[in-house]
């Protein structure tokens, strides 16, 4: 179900609030963006995310606010630079991506799920994880061994 959750880098600089959905099948709210990729959280093997060890959920922007540390935000974008890969310039963690994509509907965030403060070890572990296949470009199927992910 649909939860206002509070979520920070490691050593607080950046704290944010998301509306997120982290239950499992068959218990999460109706979505406001009815797609595969705000259905569930992800874990992505593509060269970013694996050395990131990024697991994150995508929630649409209106459902995400940066409560402090904009300042402290430190920017890393490549390939075609559509994502803004934000890290703390303190800490050096990874708690948030920006980026718009129409066929995503339009502005949305991802937030890594690792940086959630008000989140039991019980309601991670019930989490539904979807793997994405990245390295391939094949964002839409699990690559063969997900174990490592």
């Amino acid at each position: 179900m649909n939860q206002t959750r509070s979520g920070s880098c490691h050593c607080g600089a950046v704290k944010f609030s998301c509306e997120i959905d982290l239950a499992p099948p068959g218990q999460r709210s109706p979505q406001k963006c009815p797609s595969e990729w705000f259905a569930s959280t992800l874990r992505c093997n593509c060269s970013f995310c694996r050395k990131t060890r990024m697991w994150k959920n995508h929630v649409p922007a209106e459902q995400f606010t940066l409560l402090q540390g904009k300042d402290r935000l430190s920017h890393y974008r490549f390939g075609e630079g559509g994502i803004d890969h934000t890290f703390c310039a303190t800490c050096g963690v990874y708690p948030f991506v920006f980026a718009s994509e129409p066929v995503m509907g339009g502005d949305f965030v991802c937030v890594n799920v690792a940086c959630l403060d008000d989140v039991s070890p019980e309601d991670l572990a019930a989490a539904p994880i979807r793997y994405e296949n990245g390295a391939a470009d094949d964002y839409g199927h699990a690559p063969k061994i997900t174990s490592y992910m």
